[in-house]
């Protein structure tokens, strides 16, 4: 497969917070913002590979600006490393108060997902390659995250484990 560069794969979404989409503080629902995470992240990654996928892993969603009602929310991604079949993205969301102008980056992630074909099985996906000095930083980085994301996945395997099916007042 032929190695693509980064920027490839760019996907950009931007909505405006309307009422329903805010908690009683008038301020976007961290479900929604990640749920638009989830969805732009999943173009970039169906753009990168021209597969079907499937989303494995989202690392910790930061909320480190309000997103007030009326504001915007502009979020990008694109892919910053690829492993056989899966592909780690990066999502940047910026809000925006549309009447001043003013713009902050409220939300860093980073989500993998897994190419897949028709059955559902894993599939390869083509290199991807860094170009700016932004992309390759990233890129840099991301061994020693899928490598904390193999150790946050086995954990969770043993918490599932442990607490299993019932609920903690389930005793028999």
């Amino acid at each position: 497969m032929e190695e693509k560069p980064c920027w490839k794969s760019l996907a950009v979404k931007t909505s405006h917070v309307l009422p329903p989409d805010t908690n009683a503080h008038g301020t976007l629902f961290g479900g929604v913002l990640m749920s638009h995470i989830d969805d732009v992240a999943a173009i970039a990654a169906v753009r990168h590979a021209r597969k079907p996928v499937v989303t494995a892993s989202t690392d910790s969603v930061d909320f480190l600006a309000p997103v007030k009602e009326g504001d915007s929310i502009c979020l990008e991604a694109f892919v910053t490393w690829t492993h056989n079949t899966s592909m780690e993205v990066f999502i940047k969301a910026v809000t925006e108060d549309l009447l001043t102008g003013d713009r902050k980056v409220c939300t860093t992630a980073f989500s993998t997902f897994v190419a897949v074909d028709e059955e559902g099985s894993p599939s390869p996906v083509p290199p991807v390659y860094p170009e700016s000095d932004q992309e390759k930083m990233l890129n840099e980085q991301a061994a020693e995250r899928a490598k904390q994301r193999k150790e946050r996945r086995k954990q969770s395997k043993e918490l599932a484990e442990r607490f299993g099916t019932g609920f903690p007042w389930d005793r028999e």
